[in-house]
């Protein structure tokens, strides 16, 4: 049988030029480029395009409604019955109804004793209140302290009691169940939970318990966050930018128009009776609170969020930190949809537009396009257009759309406007980030039931920054700095490379001039990558 001439399967443009390598890898990416490369980017781009303008919808409706909810809707005190609960001569303290605070802890050294002093600073009666330390730490050392600030309290005339648990199973949600059975709950109506980096105000609990105490149909009422540490580092501002907008625009229109939103886990009160009808505690994903707050929801019961009543928190200084709280945030969402989703269509308590709010604007656009657009469309598939001419992305898509998503988001933080330009760069780079907890919690895979305490550094933070300012405490400064390879974060590196390299292929061939942003952008990514965005000024 004669040999088959290779002629008959390599094209003769190959074997002309087989001694030129890269002659020889130019032709195999034209040959794989138009019936592989082309139509799967082409399809890329319009599933690209069409969550950008899922996103550009949810938006400019939430832009609607705040800005209806400012100029026409009434005031929570106006639209719920709310009647201040004064002290009685004749009856004493009976009229006030017995309040338990929570305040889960984890080995929070720095932090403990400013949850604790706050909550034992609460104008509230104080045989109608009873305040739970939830501490699960697992270093004696901090549990002999916590426990000694406790007694302190205790000696004082407050009645807090110092809970232990011989294992974290559950970990938060764990804890707060475990603190639920104890026998003098019983007597309890409400239950504000307080995280331990959290400091509220005094008159807290008169500001919003009335509206639990005369309204019957709400279950929680919600505060907003106000972070003292904002001005610490540049990271701690762009987070004060994204959590803006979520208490600014989302919260505001959930409780306006739906009276719905997720709960945020602390700085919040909420009626026990609803907890225990909802199922209490479940610690199946990392957002327990989201989960009860869907589960209280679908059960009937209302929300409210109250902008007016802020409480201090602390925003994580590090970028370690942070990464590990956007995991958790991004895949406990993704895998509580992923478990909820049929649970919430053939739910029959609640009206079917609620149901639409919440399984598409609230999980499906919110928690898992907003995070998949951004990575996909501007840091994946915007590049690889560079690289393959053919397909071209409209201008509103790639200009017009994003720059008015952008817009919207800023309305919550108007005094960091100058910085809109990089917090734009800095959100693509953590969007690599969410988009990978959001495939992560979706398909229930690897780490997603991951818990990662954020670190807090409380007012220790504070006196590093004083320090660094005034030059006089190197040590203390050299302590919040860790080894360079320890910051390294490779992915982020790698992407740099991958975009400064589609930059300078769009620098000498492009015509869309994308040279400009993909190289702001790779500066970001590098950023990032070498573990200098939060470092402390």
């Amino acid at each position: 049988m004669d040999q088959i001439s290779p002629k008959l399967l390599i094209p003769q443009s190959f074997l002309v030029n087989r001694d030129d390598v890269t002659s020889q890898l130019g032709l195999m990416w034209e040959l794989i480029k138009a019936p592989l490369l082309v139509p799967m980017l082409k399809l890329s781009v319009y599933i690209c395009l069409g969550m950008a303008l899922m996103l550009f919808m949810e938006r400019v409706y939430m832009g609607i409604v705040i800005v209806l909810v400012k100029l026409f809707w009434k005031k929570p005190e106006e639209r719920y019955k709310f009647v201040p609960i004064e002290d009685d001569e004749e009856h004493g303290s009976s009229n006030f109804p017995v309040v338990l605070v929570q305040i889960p802890m984890f080995n929070e050294k720095e932090v403990y004793k400013i949850s604790i002093g706050a909550a034992c600073g609460l104008s509230w009666p104080s045989d109608r209140l009873v305040i739970q330390v939830l501490d699960d730490s697992t270093d004696s050392a901090i549990k002999s302290m916590v426990e000694q600030e406790c007694q302190r309290w205790a000696s004082k005339g407050i009645n807090i009691t110092y809970q232990i648990r011989e294992n974290r199973t559950g970990y938060k949600a764990g804890a707060l169940k475990e603190g639920l059975k104890r026998s003098y709950v019983k007597h309890c109506e409400y239950v504000a939970i307080i995280d331990a980096d959290f400091r509220p105000d005094p008159d807290f609990l008169r500001k919003s318990i009335p509206f639990l105490d005369h309204n019957p149909d709400i279950a929680l009422v919600q505060a907003r966050w106000r972070f003292v540490n904002a001005d610490e580092c540049l990271l701690t501002r762009m987070q004060e930018m994204s959590l803006d907008y979520h208490f600014t625009v989302e919260q505001e229109v959930g409780s306006a128009t739906h009276a719905f939103f997720g709960f945020n886990g602390t700085a919040g009160i909420w009626r026990i009776a609803a907890i225990n009808e909802a199922g209490g505690w479940k610690d199946r994903t990392t957002v327990e609170d989201m989960d009860l707050a869907v589960r209280a929801s679908l059960r009937g019961w209302k929300f409210l969020y109250l902008g007016d009543l802020q409480v201090k928190s602390e925003l994580p200084s590090t970028f370690k930190a942070f990464r590990f709280q956007q995991h958790r945030w991004s895949c406990g969402p993704a895998n509580l949809f992923r478990k909820m989703v049929w649970e919430i269509i053939t739910n029959k308590k609640v009206r079917f537009w609620k149901k639409v709010y919440v399984i598409y604007s609230f999980f499906f656009v919110r928690k898992i396009i907003a995070h998949m657009v951004t990575f996909f469309f501007y840091c994946v598939v915007l590049p690889l257009t560079i690289l393959v001419p053919e397909v071209k992305v409209p201008i509103w898509g790639s200009v017009y759309i994003p720059s008015i998503i952008t817009i919207l988001n800023s309305v919550g933080t108007p005094r960091s406007i100058h910085l809109l330009f990089y917090w734009i760069l800095f959100e693509n780079v953590m969007s690599l980030h969410r988009t990978k907890a959001t495939l992560i919690g979706l398909f229930e895979t690897g780490r997603a039931n991951e818990w990662v305490v954020t670190e807090k550094l409380g007012d220790v933070a504070n006196k590093v920054a004083e320090a660094n300012k005034n030059k006089t405490n190197s040590k203390a400064i050299k302590r919040y700095r860790s080894k360079f390879t320890d910051r390294l974060n490779t992915l982020e590196l790698g992407f740099s490379a991958f975009l400064f390299l589609c930059g300078c292929f769009d620098f000498m061939y492009g015509k869309n001039n994308y040279f400009i942003y993909l190289w702001l952008q790779t500066i970001t990514f590098f950023i990032t990558g070498i573990g200098y965005v939060g470092t402390i000024i």
